[in-house]
């Protein structure tokens, strides 16, 4: 497992490298004059020379990607062009609300989606069936933004409340951090438990028909062990497939929800950066993004190990 560690943390050099390159050659083919954007069209063209020069940005372009990388590589991702501050603790900073967002809502998709969908395929073609599928297919085609503003409405026409404004840390006050989280927390989870709902009632459907459920259940075994036991563990791994990549995407998907919310958080930054055309904010968030979605995938791949002993890493 070690050597399978090892080789997979070898890929993250030619993927985040790709990534690097990529985001780095769009965000300077898009059109406009970043300096004139940053200081206005009333700055002198002085001003303009002179802060293209701040920001190397008037080298060829391949010496700029030389020169950002190098600075990457010591843990150095330069510095915002509008404010002016290091790029990676900003991004950690903006990062704490992000992933909290995300855990909250994975685990509110998980409270919702599995017990249903096990639900689901014990009663299959059933009238609970039947509602199940139809909660699962709002949760998976209403979009986010739409079920946000309606909530948010709801809450505060019959219940008079409103989610607080900005953030607060879960260890500086634990209370007032999950009234401003639960609501976008819940949001996020409904859409994802829409899709983990329907892969667990037709991973649990698949091992029930196996034929080693049949041998189980004919040596006299409780239902409630059968399904909980054997079918749900061996029905764990395309569920854990599926969550995993949700949760990787959440990371850096969550910018509608927290536009919506007001929440600083990292897809929040992130926007921001790019309407204010500030380089490096966007490259060192979306490189920084990459590398922790290529770092979940792997964690989802040594717990497939753990779930079915079977597999193995070679």
């Amino acid at each position: 497992m070690y050597a399978y560690i090892a080789r997979r943390l070898l890929m993250l050099i030619p993927v985040l490298f790709g990534v690097s390159v990529f985001i780095f050659v769009i965000m300077r083919i898009v059109p406009g004059d970043v300096a004139m954007t940053i200081l206005g069209t009333d700055a002198t063209p002085e001003s303009l020379q002179q802060l293209r020069e701040d920001f190397g940005l008037n080298l060829p372009i391949y010496q700029q990607y030389v020169e950002w990388m190098a600075g990457v590589l010591t843990g150095d991702f330069g510095e915002s062009m509008r404010t002016g501050k290091e790029v990676l603790p900003d991004i950690l900073n903006r990062f704490k609300l992000t992933f909290e967002l995300t855990l909250i809502s994975a685990i509110i998709s998980w409270i919702i989606a599995i017990p249903l969908g096990i639900i689901a395929a014990i009663k299959r073609n059933s009238k609970t069936d039947f509602g199940v599928r139809l909660i699962s297919l709002l949760g998976v085609s209403v979009p986010n933004f739409a079920l946000a503003t309606v909530l948010i409405l709801v809450f505060a026409l019959f219940f008079s409340y409103s989610p607080p404004v900005g953030y607060v840390g879960f260890f500086d006050d634990p209370a007032t951090n999950l009234q401003i989280m639960i609501l976008p927390s819940f949001v996020l989870g409904t859409a994802m438990a829409g899709a983990v709902m329907r892969m667990t009632r037709s991973s649990i459907l698949e091992i029930l028909r196996q034929d080693f459920i049949r041998t189980i259940r004919a040596k006299g075994a409780r239902e409630r062990v059968v399904i909980f036991q054997h079918a749900l563990r061996n029905a764990m791994i395309p569920i854990l497939t599926i969550i995993g990549m949700q949760i990787g995407t959440l990371l850096g998907g969550t910018v509608i929800i927290e536009q919506i919310f007001s929440l600083p958080g990292l897809g929040q930054l992130v926007l921001t950066a790019i309407t204010q055309r500030d380089f490096t904010v966007v490259q060192g968030a979306v490189l920084f993004i990459a590398f922790v979605f290529v770092l979940i995938n792997l964690l989802v791949d040594l717990l497939y190990s753990y779930l079915d002993p079977r597999i193995t890493y070679k």
